[in-house]
């Protein structure tokens, strides 16, 4: 093995911590950009420097010793703070530059984010972005990602979430099927229709829905059954255009079809709750800085998405 100097050994070292938040020598690799075989002949030097091994290897994980953990949980500070160093630098420049990582829901990327990225990158011709579009909710910190757009009420406590629009969930159906089956007057006859629903493990499928009244707030739970469970709204929406029965999808997903009057609103008087979240915000894991990058593109979300949401196809 060749002489190795200490600024080669800080190398070394971030490389091992790279391989600990990922778990496997071909996520690590993959996050450095390098080779499966350059990920193991590092850690291999590091072992042999450090006189003992540092990574237990099987045949299905990679997973740290004692001493392996140890050096990791004491240099972990050490290279944050190098990055968040080095990000304050980047940032000295005027315009936000740099590779930006994003994770979305697919059916939320692809009607309301996609459409967008093209006047944000226009404006901004020094920032990269690689998007992920995913319904598995990414450990931002993990998987190295700097900002998830998440449909949520409750992003968590230990990030900072900036909310980009308020959004409300709407039952739809096309003309043939309200012509074939009739319009619901009150939310009990929802139960003798055919409903597309976005499946809930362990629960009866439901809807509640609510509307105010002189007297207060009424509100009806009534149990539904449809031919279609499904957890994207893209396909709900579809079932609903192809007339298999009334769905209820975020205001995202049935607008344009709503504006084209392919599909109608029903049940208009009576808001459906607990379903879908009532906001649709931009998150990220807390820190002293955030980069120019990030900030920029949560502006612009927002003021696009103040705007209206876009027109997808439908």
């Amino acid at each position: 093995m060749k002489n190795t100097t200490q600024p080669e050994l800080w190398g070394h070292v971030h490389w091992l911590t790279v391989l600990a938040q990922q778990g496997s020598y071909t996520a690590a690799a993959s996050r450095l950009g390098v080779s499966k075989a350059a990920m193991s002949q590092r850690v291999s030097e590091l072992e042999k420097l450090a006189g003992i091994a540092l990574v237990q290897r099987t045949t299905r994980s990679v997973r740290l010793t004692e001493a392996g953990q140890r050096l990791v949980d004491q240099t972990r500070a050490a290279f944050d703070q190098i990055a968040q160093g080095f990000a304050q630098v980047r940032d000295l420049a005027e315009r936000p530059q740099g590779l930006l990582r994003v994770t979305a829901p697919v059916a939320l990327a692809r009607q309301q984010i996609v459409p967008r990225l093209a006047g944000f990158l226009r404006e901004h011709p020094q920032v990269r972005i690689e998007l992920n579009l995913s319904d598995r909710l990414a450990s931002l910190a993990t998987e190295g990602f700097d900002l998830a757009i998440r449909h949520t009420d409750h992003p968590p406590d230990t990030h900072v979430a900036w909310t980009l629009c308020e959004t409300r969930s709407l039952l739809v159906a096309s003309r043939s099927h309200l012509r074939r089956q009739g319009t619901p007057q009150h939310p009990q006859e929802l139960a003798s229709h055919p409903c597309l629903h976005y499946p809930r493990p362990q629960e009866d499928p439901a809807w509640t829905l609510e509307r105010q009244t002189p007297q207060g707030p009424e509100r009806v739970t009534v149990q539904i059954g449809g031919p279609l469970a499904a957890n994207n709204s893209e396909a709900l929406r579809d079932a609903a255009l192809s007339g298999l029965g009334i769905a209820l999808l975020p205001d995202f997903s049935a607008q344009a079809a709503l504006q084209a009057g392919k599909l109608v609103q029903v049940l208009p008087d009576w808001q459906p709750v607990g379903s879908f979240a009532g906001r649709i915000c931009a998150i990220r894991p807390y820190s002293a800085h955030v980069p120019r990058a990030v900030t920029a593109f949560v502006d612009y979300l927002r003021g696009a998405l103040a705007a209206g949401f876009s027109p997808a196809d439908a």
